[in-house]
């Protein structure tokens, strides 16, 4: 197999699969190699002219800042940002889906909800609505971790704390205050929680008593809530917690799973410590498991707005209406604001990481995130944690840093993740267990306690894209079944828990 990959006709640079030496002849485009070439690099497979596009997956992912010869390394010293002309096309590429008939649909031993909802997982969450109260739902997640009683509930997966550093010194009302409620909401509804308690303090901003009335949330046997400053103290609060979670934990263990229809399924789709490799393996591979996943009624979550920035226009083409479409870009205008009031660029360069990768530009990296998202139409675009409410591939924004958007994609419904890493991202969350799939084999071999799943054997020609997103659908009924991701048997998620803060802290 070729050690220089060319993922399109009209692409002029080709990626190295190796690192390779100054002299190689690529036989493929008769073009020799001028310089070394690190490995997931670029290499120009014909002359660039200076100020003209440069091309991978067919799309234009910058450019060239100087002559560049064939055979000459292409990365950021000569390949650089602009602007340029892209056909929005509103839905001009949608087209129906071919659903799986409902009775031959996949299936997946989950925990029916009285919401309606399925979870995939039975925890009991902890959810503190201000810093102030990190340490004593902390203590009281702790108590249950050490002691021992949860071996007595064989059927809770655990007892855990959703502590985070916001909640007050906020605006009690606008952008950040409502996306920060919505988190609360979708938490305390999530169907991979059994039952939930909510620990304020007492004097903050995110006051518990109106959030839950514009949550319309209440007591229940399964849901509670009070703060430090009513009960009389840390100590009391804690001792308070203990006895409500005692009392919890029999109705939570009297869930059990049962066979229901993999259309109850929310996956959300996150990418981390990409590669040159991310859109050509993992990432296109799970977009084909995104696609399976909607043809048999599930839903997937497209996030990280910034991240899909340059590649957008390949989204509203498949938009299920203009005006679906016209939320994306929104969206995406909003963005613009946003970073400029905050003295920042949308299109940044990728991190260190990404670039040592072989990613040059955020255009790059944006066309290959995108790829997760598969083929099928864009069905809707929600806010940030808002509840998703529409089948099929739909889009959340989101930040592009990761633990941010996972956090936003599990409030607004998602009972699963699935994580494309070629740097090899560590990453775990709960309530939702998070799936690893490795890029390139070399990070899964190296990387293997963390990584669930080689995408890399793609590109090393033992499996077809089709068949390594058949092999992630099928290791999603897994997950969603009860077995453990590498990351949750790792003991990631207790700290992974981090809303979103916009606007100033006073």
């Amino acid at each position: 197999m070729n050690s220089i990959i060319v993922l399109h006709d009209s692409d002029n640079v080709g990626i190295c699969k190796v690192a390779l030496p100054a002299g190689v002849l690529f036989v493929e485009k008769d073009v020799t190699l001028r310089s070394d070439i690190p490995a997931m690099h670029k290499v120009a497979i014909r002359a660039i002219a200076k100020g003209d596009a440069i091309l991978k997956y067919g799309q234009t992912i910058g450019f060239a800042n100087q002559d560049i010869a064939p055979g000459e390394h292409v990365h950021v010293h000569n390949c650089v940002m602009g602007d340029w002309e892209k056909d929005y096309g509103f839905g001009k590429e949608a087209k129906p889906t071919e659903f799986v008939p409902a009775e031959q649909r996949a299936t997946f031993e989950g925990y029916k909800r009285i919401n309606g909802k399925v979870g995939t997982r039975n925890y009991v969450g902890i959810l503190t609505t201000v810093n102030c109260s990190a340490t004593v739902a902390k203590a009281i997640a702790q108590h249950f971790t050490f002691s021992g009683e949860l071996n007595n509930f064989p059927n809770i997966d655990g007892v855990v704390a959703m502590t985070h550093d916001s909640g007050c010194g906020m605006r009690s009302d606008g952008e950040g205050y409502e996306t920060l409620r919505r988190t609360f909401n979708g938490y305390a509804r999530h169907p991979n929680f059994g039952g939930v308690m909510m620990v304020g303090l007492g004097c903050e901003t995110m006051q518990i008593q109106r959030v839950m009335e514009e949550c319309g949330l209440a007591d229940s046997k399964t849901f509670t809530a009070f703060t430090i400053q009513d009960v009389g103290g840390t100590r009391i609060a804690i001792e308070k917690g203990i006895e409500t979670l005692r009392a919890m934990l029999p109705l939570v263990n009297a869930c059990q799973r049962e066979t229901v229809p993999a259309s109850e399924l929310v996956i959300g789709l996150q990418c981390g410590g990409s590669d040159a490799l991310s859109g050509v393996t993992a990432n296109p591979a799970l977009g084909i498991a995104g696609d399976i996943l909607v043809r048999h009624g599930g839903t997937v979550i497209l996030s990280e707005t910034p991240e899909i920035f340059g590649a957008e226009h390949l989204l509203t083409r498949r938009a299920q209406s203009p005006e679906i479409a016209q939320k994306l870009l929104d969206r995406i205008e909003w963005w613009k604001d946003y970073t400029a009031r905050n003295d920042f660029e949308l299109n940044n360069n990728p991190s260190p990481g990404n670039k040592a990768g072989g990613l040059t530009t955020i255009i790059e990296k944006s066309l290959g995130a995108q790829a997760k998202s598969g083929s099928t139409n864009l069905t809707d675009v929600f806010l940030y944690a808002e509840e998703i409410t529409t089948k099929g591939f739909v889009f959340m924004d989101s930040p592009g840093y990761d633990p941010v958007s996972a956090t936003g994609q599990v409030a607004s419904g998602a009972q699963i993740l699935c994580f494309t890493t070629g740097r090899g991202s560590a990453f775990g969350c709960k309530p939702a267990p998070s799936m690893k799939l490795a890029t390139n084999s070399k990070i899964y071999e190296h990387m293997k306690e963390d990584m669930d799943l080689n995408c890399g054997k793609v590109v090393d020609g033992e499996l077809t894209l089709e068949q390594s997103g058949q092999e992630i659908f099928e290791e999603i009924l897994a997950v969603a079944s009860g077995k453990k991701t590498k990351s949750e048997l790792l003991g990631y998620g207790d700290n992974e828990f981090i809303p979103w803060k916009i606007g100033a802290v006073v």
